[in-house]
Order: structure tokens, then C-alpha cells, then sequence
């Protein structure tokens, strides 16, 4: 099934640093980079490097922004929905330490301005049982999500960067919603995960859970459904950004094209150990026939337990 991803597309600002920049201090950087990202570019990209599926990318740029048309045109990605506007292209400036953790402030620019007849614009091109992918860089979410569910389409949230106004979103209507830790605490307020996949199933019975625990793998369950795990792979880590978009992109198309949830999870997490291997953030994303490259490392079951 297709994938409508309504994302973020920004001008990424790379600094590669000896540590994240602490309040009053000034640090130099190794290097500058500048890129195309925003969690909406990125997950697009992971999820037609997974194969198979057609990913529309549904942005918004500013006239400073056209050279990213081409960008996502080359990985695959179908730019049809990429709309320009009088507002600057989002923008964001991240700091990548030497361990590969990352600090990033962004400026939302274009991609707060989608409009409602744009979104029913694009949703008229969808057809029953496709994909809607979408994350907290842009607006009209509720709407988004509300007038997809009318045309049985199926949803999938990551509610990054998090704060207040995703607990006012319709998360019930959701397919599929994606959490980190800070994500998972922030809606079921609790910092740990085992009880809080539990909360999440609880108020989202129809939703698939997972909640990505970095270096320590996965956890995914449904409603009263057994709780999945899976680990990931001991590799090099160079920079973190864009991992867990990878994940989501490659598994949204997996589950798009009926893989089951086990291997969907194993290639989400495959296609994520990969990226934190090397720099950036589209450019760190794997196409499917990569995954040959985590032979050479070994594989690292989940590695955390339930205290109870």
C-alpha cells in the first residue's frame, strides 16, 4: 500500500563537536556540514530504501528551499505533494558530539503552514487500507488524522519532539504510534517502559505500541496482545540522528506491504543500526540489500527486564 508521509522536510546545520554545548559555554567545531533532513524527510526516505511501497512526500518548503525537491527525488521518494511557500524552509542546527549523541534547536518554518484544503487536496488521491505517516514537526495533525481515519486509511504517529499538545491530539484513532522513552513518559507518565507499554494499550486499544529504547532494542504490543522485543546489533556508533526515523520509515513500509511484526521489527532495527554508523542524516539511511552489512557485528538480544 502506499505511503502518504505528511512530514517535515528542514535544512539541516551539522556541527560536529567534542561534547554538546553546555548554557554560557562556547566550544569550536571540527566541521560544518549542511544537509536535507527534518524527521519527515528522513522517515520518507527510510521507507522507500525499505522497497516496495510508493512514498509521497507531503511537505512544505520556502523558496530557499527547491534543491531538497531533487534530493528526495533521487532517493526514490515521489515529490508530487511538495508544496513551496513564501515561508523559509524549516531549519535545524544540530550538534553531534564524538560519542555520536546529538543536540538539535529547530525552526519550524514552512511546515507549520500546511492549510486544510491542502490536506484535502492530498487525501483525495488515497485509497482505502493506504498509509498516513506523520511526526509532531507539523500542523494540522488532528485534522490529518481525523479526516484519514474517515477514508479507512491507515495511521501511524511519532510524536517527536514531544510536549502538551500531542496528549489533545485523537491518539485513538491511531493504527500504529511510535514512542522513545522520553515520548512513552511524556503520555503515560511513567519512566518505565514495561508499565508504560501497559498504559499505552490500555488507552489505545486498537493501537499498535512500540517504544525504541536505543541500545537496548524495541518493545511493540497490542491491546491485550503478547509484549514483542527485539534487540539490535553491538556496532560503531557515529552519529544517532535520524535512527529512529530510519526505524520508523522501514517499518511503516514493511507493515505496508503485510510483513509480519517480528520482521518488521528486525528490519526497522537492522536498517537503524546501520545509520548510527555513519554521519548525518538522509545520507545515513540504508537501502534494503545493506542489511548484509551487520553480519560482520554481533547481535545483541534486549537487554532490559522487567522489575516485577
Amino acid at each position: 500500500m502506499p505511503i502518504f508521509n505528511f512530514g517535515s522536510t528542514n535544512i539541516d546545520i551539522i556541527f560536529k563537536v567534542d561534547h554538546i554545548v553546555q548554557p554560557g559555554e562556547t566550544i569550536g567545531s571540527a566541521s560544518l556540514k549542511r544537509s536535507t533532513g527534518g524527521k519527515g524527510a528522513n522517515q520518507s526516505v527510510g521507507a522507500c530504501y525499505a522497497g516496495g511501497e510508493k512514498v509521497y512526500h507531503v511537505g512544505k518548503i520556502g523558496p530557499d528551499g527547491d534543491f531538497i525537491r531533487s534530493i528526495l527525488q533521487e532517493k526514490g521518494v515521489d515529490t508530487t505533494f511538495l508544496r513551496e511557500g513564501e515561508t523559509p524552509t524549516g531549519q535545524a542546527l544540530i550538534q553531534v558530539s564524538k560519542e555520536g549523541q546529538n543536540s538539535i534547536v529547530l525552526y519550524s518554518g514552512g511546515n507549520k503552514e500546511f492549510t486544510e484544503e491542502e490536506v484535502l487536496e492530498t487525501l483525495a488521491h488515497t485509497h482505502t487500507g493506504d498509509w498516513i505517516l506523520l511526526q509532531n514537526e507539523t500542523n494540522q495533525l488532528s485534522f490529518i488524522i481525523e479526516q484519514a481515519k474517515k477514508r479507512d486509511l491507515n495511521i501511524c504517529f511519532n510524536p517527536a519532539p514531544f510536549d502538551r499538545s500531542v496528549l489533545d491530539l485523537p491518539l485513538h484513532l491511531l493504527d500504529v504510534l511510535v514512542v522513545n522513552e522520553v515520548e512513552a513518559e511524556g503520555i503515560a507518565h511513567t519512566c518505565d517502559p514495561f508499565k508504560a507499554i501497559d498504559i499505552l494499550c490500555s488507552l489505545y486499544e486498537d493501537s499498535e505500541i512500540i517504544i525504541t529504547l536505543g541500545s537496548h532494542g524495541v518493545m511493540h504490543k497490542k491491546g491485550s496482545g503478547p509484549l514483542v522485543t527485539f534487540g539490535t546489533w553491538d556496532v560503531d556508533v557515529a552519529d544517532t540522528t535520524a535512527a529512529g526515523d530510519c526505524f520508523i520509515g522501514c517499518y511503516i513500509a514493511s507493515r505496508a506491504k503485510g510483513i509480519e511484526v517480528g520482521e518488521s521489527l528486525y528490519r526497522a532495527s537492522a536498517a537503524s543500526s546501520i545509520t548510527v554508523m555513519r554521519d548525518g542524516a538522509i545520507p545515513s539511511i540504508p537501502s534494503a540489500d545493506e542489511l548484509k552489512l551487520l553480519d560482520s557485528y554481533p547481535f545483541r538480544q534486549f537487554s532490559l527486564h522487567n522489575q516485577e
